[in-house]
């Protein structure tokens, strides 16, 4: 029995934010438009939901991230830098690797998304000048999110640029 090729079954990938290809994560961006392609390998994370290009996100993960199990759906705005809590207990706060902390534009919950490999660094660098001109984040310290300031310049310029930066 032959089956005909629109019948056939094609193998269940899947994700809530635009099109997953064989495991892989692309989306076209709610903010600035523009596609996004994703590889883990050059990206350096395994779940990208935020544009390189203007950072916005969107509101996808409910408990882990990953899980693609939020029902909000909308966009994030990103609001300031902050740093990954270490499980190292001898490391100092500021440690562990740089990360995006967005808000969601409907529920205004804060989530901070790993820094990419292949996010533009000139965007990284004026979202935390911003963030340092604007009010802090009140429900920052309530979502366990320590929210890095003007004192941590020099900070995120290593971070984005190696070596030792200029403060």
């Amino acid at each position: 029995m032959s089956t005909s090729r629109n019948t056939r079954q094609r193998p269940q990938s899947h994700s809530h934010y635009g099109q997953s290809y064989n495991g892989t994560q692309e989306f076209v961006c709610m903010h600035c438009g523009l596609y996004v392609g994703f590889d883990p390998l050059f990206a350096g994370v395994q779940n990208r939901n935020h544009c390189p290009y203007c950072l916005w996100s969107r509101h996808l993960d409910w408990r882990t991230s990953g899980d693609r199990l939020s029902n909000c759906r909308a966009a994030m705005e990103p609001v300031g830098l902050s740093t990954k809590r270490g499980r190292n207990k001898y490391a100092r706060e500021r440690d562990g690797e740089l990360m995006i902390v967005h808000r969601c534009s409907c529920c205004g919950e804060l989530v901070a998304n790993r820094v990419a490999a292949d996010d533009s660094v000139d965007e990284i660098l004026a979202l935390f000048e911003r963030s340092c001109a604007g009010a802090p984040h009140a429900r920052a310290d309530e979502a366990g999110i320590a929210m890095l300031g003007p004192d941590d310049r020099g900070l995120v310029r290593r971070r984005l640029l190696g070596g030792v930066a200029a403060d």
